[in-house]
């Protein structure tokens, strides 16, 4: 699959955008877990997720990491 035939959410992150994304709680970089389909952040021990390629950046909508 092509990145420009996959859906918002299959493609791979930019890095430029994952530089530009800090987590709300902390202001700390966020990695992108590929399988959960979630940005993570380590400092904040929560996990935001990403639906249709938009990432929801709502403390409420976040997972907490065990």
């Amino acid at each position: 699959m092509r990145d420009d035939d996959a859906t918002p959410s299959q493609r791979p992150w930019d890095r430029h955008m994952l530089e530009a994304l800090v987590c709300p709680e902390t202001r700390a970089m966020l990695t992108w877990d590929p399988v959960r389909q979630e940005l993570v952040s380590l400092a904040a021990h929560l996990a935001y997720p990403v639906r249709n390629g938009i990432p929801v950046m709502l403390r409420d909508e976040a997972r907490p990491l065990e």
